[in-house]
């Protein structure tokens, strides 16, 4: 299946878009920014993505480091984190020490985090946690965990007392796990009710379901990212009976982007967003206000 989509903003208008909001720039909380073998490792799969997903990913922002920074700041993201997150055990650790680093030394990112179910990892958490990490990341499709797993409940019981928020892809989209879907996450939040956790791509393709998980925990937000784009709408339509409740969860709608490894520019998410029709207030809320909160910003 071809990448075909159509757009009514490109890059350079975005600034004049979210000036127009009166904002002073963009939050997005779902940034990536690897240490170069994994980044490289990640953009090879989406190489072969056609034979993941039956269609071409190609990576937009295939750049160095210093020139995606540049071009974040060129659109006017003023806060994000470096969202790292492992697909095997003995790389959480190291991945926390590098995100720290490189947002200490990147103005704008803050300092992100990971885990995954192995001995250690409340550990290792607490400590990032001590260090001033402000957002987490975990990804149960890629890491091909349950969420469940006894190794993580003192990390989610960490996490839930610190107030500090968890991106979690949790949906079965582009294609589902052994662990993904709203079930096994589900668990997770009724055993800890308090926790933030921001579920990524609303939820995709179990939007109703996530969107359900959000209105019963006050504590649990939904992430934008690369849902009601085009490229997704072509996968998984989001449902037009859902919007009014995405109007009612003003407060807990997050700007997302998966920068840089979108298939489009960084523009087309900020159209996808403005196509709901849900109204200024509502765009200020997500692209600046909810973000700027859960990040400390």
């Amino acid at each position: 299946m071809p990448c075909v989509y159509s757009v009514r903003m490109r890059d350079e208008g975005v600034p004049a878009w979210w000036q127009r909001l009166g904002l002073e720039g963009l939050v997005d909380v779902h940034v990536h920014f690897l240490p170069d073998p994994v980044m490289d490792a990640v953009w090879s799969y989406f190489d072969r993505a056609e034979q993941h997903y039956g269609v071409a990913w190609p990576v937009q922002y295939r750049t160095p480091v210093a020139e995606r920074l540049q071009t974040l700041e060129d659109l006017g993201v003023r806060r994000f984190p470096a969202l790292v997150y492992p697909h095997k055990p003995d790389m959480a650790a190291w991945l926390n020490t590098w995100a720290r680093e490189f947002a200490a030394a990147t103005p704008g990112c803050v300092p992100s985090g990971t885990f995954y179910p192995e001995p250690g990892a409340a550990q290792y958490v607490k400590e990032a946690l001590d260090l001033g990490t402000r957002i987490f990341k975990v990804h149960v499709q890629v890491g091909d965990y349950d969420p469940r797993d006894a190794e993580l409940h003192a990390v989610w019981g960490q996490l839930a007392e610190a107030g500090v928020p968890v991106v979690v892809h949790c949906g079965s989209g582009p294609i589902p796990g052994h662990h993904t879907g709203p079930g096994p996450f589900g668990d997770v939040l009724r055993k800890h009710p308090r926790l933030t956790a921001v579920i990524a791509h609303l939820g995709m393709p179990e939007y109703a379901e996530h969107l359900a998980l959000a209105e019963a925990y006050p504590n649990v937000h939904l992430d934008t990212t690369m849902a009601l784009t085009p490229f997704t709408e072509a996968l998984a339509p989001y449902p037009r009976e859902l919007r009014p409740r995405m109007a009612t969860l003003q407060n807990r709608v997050v700007l997302g982007s998966d920068f840089p490894n979108i298939p489009y520019e960084y523009a087309v998410q900020l159209a996808a967003l403005e196509r709901l029709d849900l109204g200024d207030d509502w765009l200020r809320s997500v692209c600046w206000d909810n973000g700027a909160r859960l990040l400390g910003a």
